[in-house]
């Protein structure tokens, strides 16, 4: 199904998400998207939505959804999936994760030039407690399909909240590193540039490399 992405200007006030919510539901449209909401200190938000259609036209529904008490302005835009699309995010220490963007970026280069739409997202971050939280944060984020661990000494909590994120069918590329977290990876990589253009390979529908048959080597 198409994806349709909307984003409405509103009145700050309670009850408006309800509001908006109900008028899809009414024509059985499938929220694809979390809400976000962009709260300033005016008496105006707005409200995004990315949602799918069975058999109602779009048009219909952007026609109710204005009607509702509250709204002043309402855009049809691309979704962040047609803008953005795929998302790689690299977490550990400073220097190894700007190595892994570097070959990340300039491969995702490559393939978005061919049509691909990768983004890659990054933070340097020291602490188990502190990285632990990041990689299971990952799953909560839009459009991740690829996680990198870059760092030196990676293992305890980390290596746990990794198995959990790959669970949930998120691909895991680690550095080859100290501690528990490459066993715990799909893929160890030792040099942090190959590691950032072969996660791009890896979601990438313009390459070839499947890291599925890749599992658990090191290179």
């Amino acid at each position: 199904m198409t994806v349709h992405a909307i984003l409405i200007t509103v009145s700050d006030q309670p009850g408006m998400l309800s509001k908006l919510t109900k008028v899809l539901a009414d024509h059985k449209a499938n929220i694809t998207y979390h809400v976000a909401f962009h709260g300033g200190t005016g008496p105006k938000s707005d409200i995004y939505f990315e949602f799918t259609l069975e058999n109602t036209p779009l048009d219909v529904v952007v026609a109710e959804l204005k009607k509702v008490p509250g709204v002043s302005i309402l855009e049809e835009t691309s979704s962040f999936a047609k803008i953005y699309g795929k998302r790689i995010v690299v977490v550990g220490g400073g220097a190894q994760v700007g190595q892994v963007a570097m070959g990340a970026i300039s491969e995702a280069d490559r393939h978005n030039i061919r049509g691909e739409r990768i983004s890659i997202d990054t933070i340097p971050l020291v602490g188990e407690d502190e990285i632990a939280a990041a990689v299971r944060a990952v799953v909560r984020l839009p459009r991740v399909q690829l996680l990198v661990l870059a760092g030196s000494l990676m293992g305890g909590d980390i290596a746990d909240a990794v198995k959990e994120v790959r669970n949930s069918g998120v691909l895991v590329i680690s550095l080859n590193m100290a501690g528990s977290v490459p066993d715990a990876a799909d893929l160890i990589v030792t040099d942090p540039v190959q590691a950032g253009v072969m996660a791009v390979m890896a979601v990438a529908d313009t390459a070839k490399f499947d890291l599925e048959t890749q599992k658990k080597r090191h290179y």
